[in-house]
């Protein structure tokens, strides 16, 4: 198997998620600033050009995180992200759902269409005044969340899982992007701390 990996949060998401699986793989650097992603030989693999794509050994490729990261998991012996029971592995894909409609699609979209529009204006359709209001949605969700996550070590309780991975990896870009985490969410900002320390972050 082969990754494609690149700058941002979406590839990061994968390469955490492999170092805590203990996953090694060969890896092809793809430059998104660049635009290579955006072109041959890339879109003959991944013909929506979007980073990052999984290559397995017969010529499959499998692309968004998600996906890649629930392969990488069912393949790949130790003990799982997702869960080791059906209840387990519904309420992680709960979470990533919810984290993933409401949290990371209008963070993205809010740095997509503002910090980052020189880089994406003409590769996407983007909506330069939808900006503020994704960014106040992802503001508001954290909020919520915030107080969900009181008492709890990880999204899921106790059980550190691919929705901490997915969340964590967004946070962390936010905070860099003009995003940064208020910090009267002081139940993710203990979350946040928690992830930060586990050496996956290096990834």
């Amino acid at each position: 198997m082969k990754l494609y990996t690149s700058v941002g949060p979406n590839p990061r998401v994968v390469r955490m998620f492999m170092a805590e699986r203990g996953i090694e793989m060969p890896r092809q650097d793809v430059d998104l600033r660049g635009g290579e992603n955006r072109r041959e030989p890339y879109l003959a693999k991944n013909p929506f050009g979007q980073m990052p794509a999984l290559e397995l050994d017969d010529g499959t490729v499998i692309t968004e995180i998600i996906p890649i990261c629930e392969y990488l998991d069912e393949t790949s012996p130790g003990a799982s992200l997702i869960g080791s029971t059906a209840r387990e592995r519904a309420e992680t894909r709960m979470w990533v759902r919810r984290l993933d409609l409401n949290i990371i699609e209008p963070l993205a979209a809010g740095f997509r269409y503002a910090e980052g529009l020189k880089l994406f204006q003409n590769r996407i359709h983007v909506i330069p005044q939808a900006a503020d209001d994704l960014k106040q949605i992802a503001r508001e969700w954290l909020g919520r969340l915030d107080g969900m996550m009181a008492g709890k070590d990880y999204v899921c309780g106790s059980r550190f899982t691919l929705a901490d991975i997915l969340l964590f990896c967004f946070v962390d870009f936010g905070n860099g992007v003009g995003q940064k985490l208020d910090p009267a969410n002081t139940a993710i900002a203990a979350w946040f701390d928690r992830v930060k320390a586990r050496p996956s972050t290096a990834a």
